[in-house]
């Protein structure tokens, strides 16, 4: 089985973002609710796939030869699975409560390779 990582995309200034904040704090509760409960359903669902839960991720900060900076992207959260190959790693997000229910944008799924041996 081949390792993948999975990465939660989302932009607080997207279209989907704005309808999720112009809710009235009651409704967007129990989509909250519900967005949870789906996104449980789907790791019961995936568990014997699922190699690494992951989760949220934070404030990101970029290092490089100018030194290190602060930064904003569209990353959110990731998760680690395994699949056959990454077409049916990549299906398993089909219809993903992150941007089903909740506003996130997509999954980006990529295979974690193996270190080149010198």
């Amino acid at each position: 089985m081949k390792k993948f990582l999975a990465i939660y995309l989302g932009a607080m200034h997207s279209d989907a973002f704005k309808k999720w904040n112009a809710m009235d704090a009651a409704t967007r509760k129990q989509r909250e609710q519900a967005g949870m409960e789906a996104w449980m359903r789907w790791g019961q669902d995936h568990k014997k796939s699922i190699v690494y839960d992951g989760g949220p991720l934070g404030k990101t900060k970029r290092a490089d030869a100018g030194g290190v900076a602060d930064i904003k992207n569209l990353m959110g959260g990731y998760v680690i699975v395994e699949a056959e190959t990454h077409e049916a790693a990549a299906r398993m997000f089909l219809n993903h409560p992150h941007f089903s229910i909740f506003p996130g944008e997509s999954v980006e799924i990529m295979e974690c390779l193996p270190m080149p041996k010198m």
